[in-house]
């Protein structure tokens, strides 16, 4: 069962808090060890070990395990400055080729989770006048044969970001998209690896880069928001 349990995080260092979700890895980690320097992390993913060691890291941080497709939610802060979605998951192919569990297992864990924590997570966003910022992709404004289902799901994420955008207008949270292209990561490699290309990283922005977009987004005085922002690398196939 998902916890509702509205308890004020142990933080005796007055930091703001963020919480990161996919952050025993990739991007998720160069976004927690990025907002690391200046908050309070509760650093979010499914690997007790994986995740204590990102918190071991970090000057101010402690473990949030779950798994957010099974509703397996700790308690969330009474006030939370920043939620950063940034768990996804990347898999499909060609439609004719697609099962309808895949189908169901790329949204699980790309819309439908983030969208329960985000719930679960307004009142404290509220409470603090907070920032959610999604991690996107390039493939949530773009899709391409082979690429339906996780275009799909990302299209489908880009939709609820906007209409929570324009929901919370009014309550003092911001919301951000931010659109990434290839990344640098063990999930762009096996996407590459299926593709049956050679991978190569001038092809691709690392993770640190992405973590600088989301700090561009944390920062920005609270009169403001970046809504959408898309980062790509220069060099293209």
């Amino acid at each position: 069962m998902a916890s509702t349990d509205q308890d004020q995080t142990p933080d005796d260092s007055g930091r703001p808090i963020a919480l990161v979700t996919g952050a025993s890895r990739g991007i998720g980690r160069a976004i927690a060890l990025e907002l690391g320097s200046t908050h309070h992390v509760l650093v979010g993913g499914r690997d007790e070990a994986a995740v204590d060691a990102v918190v071991s890291e970090l000057p101010s941080a402690e473990p949030f395990v779950g798994d957010l497709t099974h509703g397996s939610i700790p308690p969330l802060p009474a006030r939370l400055d920043v939620l950063v979605h940034s768990a996804g998951v990347e898999d499909g192919g060609r439609i004719e080729d697609t099962s309808l569990d895949l189908w169901r297992r790329v949204f699980e864990v790309n819309v439908y989770a983030v969208g329960e924590l985000t719930r679960l997570a307004l009142p404290s966003l509220r409470a603090a006048g907070g920032l959610v910022v999604v991690i996107n992709s390039g493939s949530g404004l773009t899709s391409g044969a082979g690429s339906g289902v996780y275009a799909g799901s990302k299209f489908a994420l880009r939709a609820l970001t906007d209409a929570l955008r324009e929901e919370e207008r009014g309550n003092g949270v911001r919301v951000s998209s931010i659109h990434p292209g290839r990344v640098d990561t063990e999930m762009q490699r096996a996407l590459v690896a299926r593709e049956g290309d050679d991978y190569d990283t001038t092809y691709t922005i690392s993770p640190e880069m992405v973590a600088a977009t989301v700090r561009t987004a944390v920062d920005l005085p609270p009169t403001g928001t970046i809504e959408s922002l898309s980062v790509r690398p220069v060099h293209r196939r």
